[in-house]
């Protein structure tokens, strides 16, 4: 029954008689380390996301949107397998979820389309792969999940280009802070000739293509992930002398629990971190690291541009849903910090767009707190396919139709090991740590996340009920400390 009322739904909405054409296709784009900085998001006043910006126009935005996972392989684990951390136990950036033994048996999200008379296609980075090592650029694929993988089922990722040797500060720097991971300089290439171009490519070109039957198409953008190494038109597009660094407070981390800096990897009592790497070469070097993140940006902007034309001029995409997501965020010196791996909003809130013909309003948009983890059950509900029993995640479908509606939900983000939890509503951030150490925010009026509120007895009963919405899966939740009674001991 659900079936045919979501394909009835889509049937209306695109004049299909109900032949081949009446499983909707899905053109599904996953962006790495892309935080809020998007032009419809309102994250940074330079952003140049016109193509962006346009694609949630078509569909619904979600603002409040968080990831399962601090991280690239925790978060898209979790996405993709639809299963989540308290379940597998991949908190962190170690090992391989392959190889996991709670995933044995598992059917991956592109697989289970595959299996329900799919043609699955995908490029790119979608599950875990990066730029650093051979290793890396093969990535944790799926081979299983695919019709047909750019460049190969063996291999995620496809050739990068980089800058000349000695070109980059990261050549020179030689202290381990920027040695062309942290690093940002203009490439002399076309758009084409970048790892996402040819990713790209290589999906317009299954766009574009003419085939019977649904598709799911999968296209993942490497930037704007580390080194922000992008054509030079892109760093032109944002003039290094004009650029507007983010809100920072010196005294920010004063407040903080020192469990944060061991999340992190960073020893609190030594200058090694980024951050001070930054300092000691002054603002002109913040201002070209966020000249190159905006770069990236606008130019995986452009490549989302080019696949939503190519869906356009496929003549498909009355009856494509569209997911857009990025798998976790990035700090840019926000919190003394830079990169991922944080519990705070910096680091997991992400851009999140699904467009649905006959289910999403165009230029709909939600401020309810969701996650990202319910991307699996979203998408076989649209679908209408049946949603395997270790799915997790609540199917946002009811939220789509009705972005009005009463959305009592929240996300929920960990990383580093089981104990270590963000819990998000719609209005605060609770942080609780392994040790018991704790952190409150009250975003919708701190939203750089400058006052911890863990302490103030006011708010006991706030951070009480937000630690009760953690999943008492590998074990129990975490009772809330209250500072202020005598028995100071971690429970």
């Amino acid at each position: 029954m659900l079936r045919a009322i979501l394909m009835s739904s889509l049937i209306l909405a695109t004049g299909a008689s109900g032949d081949e054409r009446e499983s909707p296709d899905v053109l599904f784009i996953a962006v790495d380390d892309l935080n809020s900085w998007v032009g419809a998001m309102g994250g940074h006043p330079q952003t140049r996301t016109p193509n962006i910006d346009a694609l949630a126009a078509r569909g619904m935005l979600f603002t409040n949107a968080h990831t399962p996972g601090a991280a690239c392989l925790p978060a898209r684990t979790a996405i993709l397998t639809g299963v989540s951390a308290f379940t597998s136990g991949i908190y962190s950036m170690r090992g391989d979820w392959r190889e996991n033994p709670r995933l044995a048996g598992i059917t991956t999200l592109p697989r289970h389309f595959r299996e329900n008379g799919y043609s699955t296609l995908g490029a790119g980075k979608i599950f875990h792969a990066h730029t650093y090592s051979i290793t890396g650029f093969r990535g944790q694929q799926d081979i299983t999940a695919w019709d047909a993988y750019f460049p190969s089922l063996d291999r995620h990722l496809p050739d990068e280009v980089f800058p000349a040797p000695g070109q980059s500060d990261g050549d020179a720097a030689g202290n381990g802070i920027s040695t062309g991971h942290f690093d940002f300089f203009p490439t002399v290439t076309t758009d084409d000739a970048m790892g996402d171009g040819q990713v790209v490519t290589w999906v317009t070109q299954q766009l574009e293509a003419a085939r019977t039957g649904p598709q799911f198409i999968a296209a993942g953008l490497y930037r704007p992930h580390l080194p922000w190494y992008v054509p030079q038109w892109y760093f032109d597009m944002h003039p290094v002398e004009t650029i507007q660094l983010p809100d920072y407070l010196e005294t920010d981390l004063d407040d903080v629990p020192p469990a944060y800096a061991e999340l992190i990897g960073v020893e609190p009592d030594l200058d090694t971190s980024t951050m001070t790497w930054i300092m000691e070469r002054g603002t002109r070097k913040w201002q070209e690291a966020v000249q190159g993140y905006l770069a990236s940006i606008s130019f995986t902007d452009a490549m989302i541009g080019r696949l939503v034309h190519a869906l356009d001029a496929s003549g498909r995409a009355d009856n494509t849903i569209i997911v857009l997501w990025a798998d976790h965020g990035f700090h840019l010196g926000q919190k003394d910090t830079w990169g991922k791996m944080t519990l705070w909003d910096e680091s997991t809130n992400v851009p999140f767009i699904i467009v649905a013909p006959g289910v999403t309003v165009p230029g709909s948009r939600s401020d309810e707190a969701v996650s990202t983890q319910s991307i699996y059950a979203t998408l076989v509900e649209l679908a209408g396919l049946e949603r395997p029993e270790f799915v997790e995640g609540t199917s946002l479908v009811p939220l789509l139709r009705d972005p009005s509606r009463n959305w009592n939900d929240v996300a929920i983000t960990t990383y580093g090991d089981y104990g270590n939890f963000a819990v998000r509503d719609d209005r605060y951030r609770y942080i609780v740590y392994s040790n018991g150490e704790e952190e409150l925010y009250d975003v919708q009026e701190d939203p750089n996340q400058w006052t911890n509120l863990a302490a103030d007895p006011s708010y006991l009963d706030t951070k009480r009920a937000l630690a009760s919405r953690i999943p008492p899966v590998e074990t129990h939740a975490p009772e809330v400390r209250d500072d202020h009674e005598d028995d100071h001991e971690d429970e």
